[in-house]
């Protein structure tokens, strides 16, 4: 009796975590999530579709790479935060665009939120200007929101030709950084606009079922995870399916946790010259878009107060990492414009022990540390126009 009462007690809690039944609604990132913009959202996806048909070599595909690049600017994203990666794509050449925001706490681990830029015989305004325009509105409102884990929004080309820009990226990106790169889940939104002769009430949520089944588990997980936010911050309810053909595959297969959004009305219109925003619901993609921001937060561990948003904001998100340190201190520019800088370490009479000067600097920059004594130190990061400075211990 009592062997039976602990199986069922250990079922009963195994039944609430994957269900999502521990998370809660927490009230800075419903704050947060209230500020998706309806009229963004209206007006991304009448300039997605202004764009024209996007296919590979075609100038409405590269008027699309540069649109997606000037608004990320438009939110505070600089050029170092930005990478562009090219493929081809039969005898042409297409890129992703990806756009990385550094984790405080785990900035070498990584959510990626994702979705396809281009089209098929038409412009694509549902599939997939409403993924693109959903993963906007969290680029935008998660810029200054200091997260645990590190944030790539990626903007995949070559989904409409075989998801060939994703696998591209699996295996020329993700397989070749040393070591391989360190991905928590991959958050793929693709064909969320709904229909407009149709009620929109509910979101697919997307899990992994297929093979390698060892990351199955993992992903039904996070799934639930997913759907318990769509609930907590937004109106709509949830439908639970499976994962298939959209650029979270390669991810997939690469024995990554997955998980997606996919409208559960689905459109008739997919890959013809009608998939327009007047076939479409708009406000189905804004509550969508409010969905998305709150997983984002709740899976990249976000800041809970707006204090810790205020200081992270004030100090541009430049950070060095890790700390304690040992061999190599990495220096995260953040939003920080400038990309010329002077970085020293003082010991704790003042004195400079290391001293390098940065020009045109990445994203990420990674200094030495062999030499230096074990001990606490100042890491003081100079541009011309700001000082920034951070307690730093050597082991």
């Amino acid at each position: 009796m009592k062997k039976n009462l602990l199986q069922f007690s250990f079922s009963l809690l195994l039944l609430f975590v994957t269900k999502g039944y521990s998370q809660q609604y927490v009230p800075y990132y419903g704050n947060i999530v209230e500020q998706v913009s309806e009229s963004n959202v209206l007006n991304n996806l009448t300039e997605f579709e202004n764009l024209g048909v996007k296919r590979r070599g075609t100038t409405p595909l590269q008027n699309t790479l540069n649109w997606l690049k000037a608004e990320y600017l438009s939110y505070g994203y600089t050029a170092a935060q930005m990478q562009e990666y090219s493929f081809s794509n039969g005898n042409t050449t297409c890129k992703n665009l990806v756009v990385t925001k550094v984790g405080t706490l785990y900035p070498n681990k990584f959510i990626i939120l994702c979705g396809h830029y281009d089209t098929i015989n038409g412009k694509g305004t549902n599939d997939n200007g409403s993924g693109i325009v959903t993963i906007f509105e969290v680029a935008r409102l998660l810029r200054t929101i200091p997260t645990e884990y590190s944030i790539k929004f990626i903007n995949f080309s070559g989904e409409e030709d075989g998801l060939i820009g994703s696998q591209n990226f699996v295996s020329n990106v993700v397989n070749a950084t040393s070591p391989k790169m360190d991905i928590r889940l991959v958050f793929n939104i693709d064909e969320v606009g709904g229909r407009a002769d149709m009620t929109n009430d509910t979101i697919t949520c997307e899990r992994d079922t297929g093979s390698p089944t060892s990351n199955n588990a993992a992903s039904n997980i996070i799934t639930n995870e997913l759907m318990t936010c769509v609930e907590l911050y937004s109106p709509l309810n949830t439908y639970l399916s499976y994962a298939y053909a959209s650029d979270y595959l390669p991810f997939e297969e690469n024995n990554e946790v997955i998980t997606g959004f996919f409208e559960k009305n689905e459109t008739p219109h997919r890959h013809t010259s009608s998939d327009l925003l007047i076939n479409m619901d708009p406000v189905y993609v804004y509550n969508i878009a409010k969905a998305a921001t709150g997983a984002i937060l709740h899976f990249a561990k976000a800041t809970t107060t707006a204090l810790g948003s205020e200081e992270f904001q004030n100090e541009n998100q430049v950070s060095f990492f890790p700390s304690p340190a040992t061999d190599a201190l990495h220096i995260s520019l953040g939003s920080l414009k400038e990309t010329k800088y002077t970085f020293s370490m003082l010991d704790l009479q003042g004195k400079a022990v290391l001293t390098k000067e940065i020009e045109n600097a990445s994203l990420v920059e990674t200094i030495s540390l062999q030499g230096l004594a074990k001990g606490i130190y100042l890491a003081v990061l100079q541009t011309g126009t700001k000082k920034i400075t951070k307690k730093i211990i050597v082991e």
